[in-house]
């Protein structure tokens, strides 16, 4: 039942997760019909399913509950979808009228559970009975006392745990519960009852609101003794959960010897105070033994520490014996002096705030125990790669829970969560920075070969650029690219192999630098030294000189040579286009684009008339979230395909192609002159708003934009052409990389001249951003 906090996926090169335990996903209910749905059950994958008649009116308001739970089951990897069943259909689960009012539970193909639709009648229902299904293992549901004392008794010196009680199975807050024992499952027994009886046994009379204990059995080693109890006074919602259970693995008391307004622990983070109980040699074990008995009755509420004064050198008033720090940054400590334990109790308790943590999204976003959300999202992502790398590659996949390994996460200088660090033997680990999904994490570890590769003959230069070399990993970077010189351009190369170094996990990169380089400058028509780019999708290969070229230029040319002329925008990519700091000319669609349209906007590129423009379509199947942005340009839900010019960099007009003409070179041609020319009226405005992060750790536009916007901030001393290689990594090894943390990247333009804004601003950008 109980596992280790360090898990391992698979074996090889090391790549580790660190978190302290949300992939995001806007979505509407997949329909499906029976024989199709069936087909996309996975080995292991869990799905909610219902199963009706197709526009059956009767099902509205569940398929309208249904629909809002899709996001926060994705969230946990289960998928949803209604299954549309047609009057002949032989499936079981397409029977009578009577049992089309059912949701089924399946893991891969088999059924775990089945729902009455009235069991699940809203959103938290769904989630909460979803989730309880899946962790049948993990939470134990009890009716008695006697029930609580044997898992009480059986768990003394083995795991703690976390006992609830709920009003009713389904509530809001028993789906918290459930979201708590998805995460820290593995870690404490969670324990749940409805019965008010057995609340009052352990001597809770407030039946009427729900409630969660932390039972601390694990250090119980008497078994005579009871297991000390910690009640959880905020109301249950999953962050507050989560903030609790934070509280409760952080250490109960901490010996220190630094200066108070430096010392820094969970407990600042989760925005509670801290109090020093000062002492000093003479009295240690007496002010030890207080100071513990300070620590379990604040605990939850503050982080207790014992300062040694003598070993302190920052001066402390002779008669202060407790000093107490508040969470608030910029606040002085104060200097107390208190003549008993209640009356440091009391004076803690009517300094702490604690707020309501609420579960709207705005306020998520607030939330100093964000790590916690995020890493249990991630933490699906992690999963779904190894099981993408499982037979495919010898790399050793592992998680480190930092609650219970914090010792090892503070030496290897993880500070935010989650954190994913490769590790290779007799080399420093490399941090991943990139975004925090499966198809970039194994993009990110498929491409690490190249650093840059070195070519050693004409020959493999050759297989090289037409993609043979590396046919497997063509289908993660379209891209490749050959750095061109001669032996003796040795500063040349080494700005070379710098960029490739640091372009490691995110493009293919090669050097060929022999005797005979000139046959392939010719042949290329390339004047030394230069890149070659190998565009595999278009089939052709360009050459680009880099006299005088440093580092950052060739990561800028490499970076901007991986963008696609007309892409597609998702969530993911958008922060990247961005960053060319150009008005998008974007084509929404509800689904694949007309070849005709892409034909007329790849001509206008390959004759330099969008040169300045960023030219984009968006798939509304693909992107939902696109419906929100054209309501927010029209007010209501304009007719497809639409063309429209978003200038996100300044001013924010966004104007409209006329929808009573076709999208033709000629016409588009016509209407951006007239908006050159200042002849065209915009449709709206946007409203100055800035992206801010959730929180300073949280910076996921920077994270989206880090491969193509930091610096280089490493070399390794050598490169490898082999794909996997077996490691036995015992050693650990400190990051010692440097940290560089730039600003959110600014997106929008000093100045948009109506008259010549085809000309991009040169002046310094403005750092407040607008909504797309």
């Amino acid at each position: 039942m109980m596992s280790s906090s360090f898990n391992i996926f698979r074996v090889g090169i090391s790549v580790v997760i660190m978190c302290i335990f949300y992939k995001s996903a806007v979505d509407s209910l997949s329909e499906l019909s029976p024989q199709k749905y069936f087909s996309t059950l996975q080995p292991g994958k869990a799905s909610l399913a219902y199963f009706c008649q197709a526009d059956s009116p009767r099902t509205s308001i569940f398929l309208e509950e249904l629909n809002e739970a899709i996001t926060p089951l994705q969230d946990y990897g289960i998928s949803v979808a209604k299954v549309n069943c047609v009057k002949e259909e032989t499936s079981r689960y397409c029977g009578k009228e009577e049992d089309l009012m059912k949701a089924y539970l399946f893991r891969g193909n088999i059924l775990l559970r089945e729902f009455p639709t009235d069991v699940l009648f809203d959103v938290n229902a769904i989630v909460a009975h979803v989730l309880f299904a899946l962790l049948f293992n993990e939470v134990k549901y009890i009716t008695t006392l006697e029930d609580l004392q044997n898992i009480e008794n059986a768990l003394k010196g083995k795991a703690n745990i976390a006992f609830s009680y709920v009003r009713a199975i389904g509530t809001p807050e028993h789906r918290a519960v459930m979201e708590a024992a998805f995460v820290y499952g593995t870690t404490y027994q969670f324990v749940l009852t409805t019965e008010t009886a057995l609340l009052e046994s352990i001597g809770n009379e407030d039946i009427e609101n729900a409630h969660l204990y932390f039972f601390h059995c694990k250090q119980v080693l008497d078994l005579t003794l009871q297991c000390r109890r910690t009640l959880m006074e905020q109301p249950l919602t999953t962050l507050n959960i989560h903030q609790f259970i934070k509280t409760m693995e952080a250490p109960l008391l901490t010996e220190v010897t630094e200066d108070p307004q430096q010392v820094s622990t969970v407990h600042l983070q989760l925005g509670l105070p801290l109090v020093f109980i000062v002492s000093q040699q003479a009295t240690y074990e007496a002010d030890r033994r207080t100071a513990e008995w300070v620590a379990w009755r604040l605990l939850g509420k503050a982080g207790v520490l014992l300062l040694l004064r003598d070993s302190l050198e920052v001066d402390i008033p002779q008669h202060s014996n407790v000093i107490f720090r508040r969470a608030e940054e910029g606040v002085p400590v104060e200097f107390l002096v208190l003549d008993d334990i209640d009356s440091l109790i009391s004076h803690v308790e009517s300094n702490v705030h604690i707020e309501e943590i609420q579960e709207d999204e705005d306020e998520d976003t607030k939330s100093p125990n964000m790590g916690q959300a995020v890493s249990m999202a991630f933490l699906q992502s992690y999963i779904d790669l190894a099981i993408k790398l499982k037979g495919t590659s010898t790399m050793l996949l592992t998680r480190v829970n930092c609650a219970d390994w914090s010792d090892l996460c503070t030496k290897q200088n993880v500070t935010e969560f989650p954190v994913v660090k490769m590790y290779k033997e007799g080399k420093n680990p490399v941090s991943y920075v990139g975004m925090l999904g499966t198809e970039d994490l194994l993009k990110f570890i498929q491409l690490r070969i190249s650093c840059p590769v070195n070519i050693t003959s004409v020959q493999e230069a050759e297989e090289y650029l037409s993609g043979e070399l590396y046919k497997d990993l063509i289908s993660y970077s379209s891209v490749s690219v050959l750095g061109l010189f001669s032996p003796n351009m040795t500063t040349a190369k080494e700005d070379f192999t710098e960029a490739g170094n640091y372009l490691k996990g995110y493009a293919i990169t090669g050097i060929y630098s022999e005797e005979d380089v000139l046959i392939l400058s010719d042949k290329y028509a390339a004047t030394l030294p230069a890149l070659l780019l190998s565009r595999h999708k278009e089939g052709k290969i360009e050459s680009i000189p880099l006299a005088n070229s440093h580092a950052q230029d060739i990561i800028q040319i490499i970076t901007n040579a991986l963008l696609e002329t007309f892409p597609e925008i998702t969530v993911e990519n958008l922060p990247i286009y961005l960053r060319l700091q150009k008005p998008l000319l974007i084509l929404f669609s509800d689904g694949s684009i007309n070849p005709q349209y892409k034909k007329a906007i790849l001509m206008l590129v390959k004759e330099k008339h969008l040169d300045s423009l960023t030219p984009c379509w968006l798939n509304l199947k693909n992107t939902p979230v696109g419906r929100g942005i054209l309501q927010s340009y029209f007010d209501t839900m304009p007719p497809l395909p639409l063309l429209v010019v978003v200038n996100l960099h300044s001013g924010g007009q966004v104007f409209a192609f006329p929808s009573d003409q076709a999208i033709t070179e000629q016409n588009l041609l016509l209407w951006l002159k007239k908006l050159e020319a200042g002849l065209e009226n915009h449709i709206t405005i946007l409203p100055a708003q800035e992206w801010k992060p959730p929180l300073p750790a949280y910076d996921f536009l920077s994270m989206m934009d880090a491969a193509a916007s930091q610096h280089p901030t490493r070399k390794d001393p050598e490169c490898t052409k082999e794909m996997d290689v077996q490691e036995n990594d015992k050693k650990q090894h400190e990051d010692k990389s440097a940290i560089i943390k730039e600003p959110i990247e600014t997106l929008r333009i000093k100045h948009w001249n109506r008259s010549n804004w085809f000309k991009e601003g040169e002046k310094s950008f403005r750092h407040d951003n607008k909504e797309l």
